[in-house]
């Protein structure tokens, strides 16, 4: 049985590992997606906004990144300025604004996908199926706790199942698009994604 010091001392190195984990993952993205004049902030902004099944005002897509409302709208208003997003009165009620992409972001989300795809699909590489669904359902459980700790009282089980929802949405519309079929063809050393 480990003693408390033992387990105070694996919960600070789980902790490190997280946060080393999370940053590299951001650098190495961010790296990536610089070839396309993109930060990782900026493709999360984009991708939410694209594939989302509604307009997106700025708290939603504050909420999707988990990013503060004040954090995102300097960035969305970063991304105006560049040409990427453009802010639009909804006409049904005016104090309402939402944000759409620019055929300069589509073009741009549309060049980066297949890099940013790929890179997630090499970070995650050294994991079997089995390893990923064990990590997803361990960081599910931190991802709960911390939710009922930063929410007191609130519905933690309806958030989560909120989150959920528009996760599984915005993965079948990923699905959908042309740049999968090429990244796996890439990855098998084909052109067209088949096999002989």
């Amino acid at each position: 049985m480990p003693t408390d010091s033992e387990l105070e001392n694996l919960s600070v190195n789980l902790w490190r590992t997280l946060y080393q984990t999370y940053t590299r993952f951001k650098n190495g993205m961010d790296q990536v997606l610089s070839e396309h004049e993109l930060t990782m902030e900026q493709y999360l902004v984009l991708a939410t906004i694209r594939y989302s099944d509604a307009p997106m005002r700025i708290t939603d897509v504050a909420h999707w990144v988990e990013r503060s409302t004040n954090s995102v709208t300097m960035i969305v208003d970063r991304m105006v300025k560049a040409g990427l997003l453009r802010r639009v009165r909804d006409r049904r009620d005016r104090r309402t604004v939402n944000v759409f992409l620019t055929s300069k972001a589509e073009n741009a989300l549309k060049a980066a996908n297949p890099a940013a795809w790929e890179f997630m699909q090499q970070g995650m590489s050294p994991l079997s199926y089995k390893d990923k669904d064990n990590l997803a359902g361990v960081l599910k459980a931190l991802n709960y706790k911390l939710l009922e700790y930063l929410n007191p009282g609130a519905n933690v089980q309806g958030m989560l199942k909120s989150d959920s929802k528009q996760q599984d949405y915005v993965m079948k519309q990923w699905r959908k698009q042309p740049w999968l079929a090429t990244s796996k063809a890439k990855r098998r050393g084909t052109k067209t994604g088949n096999t002989r």
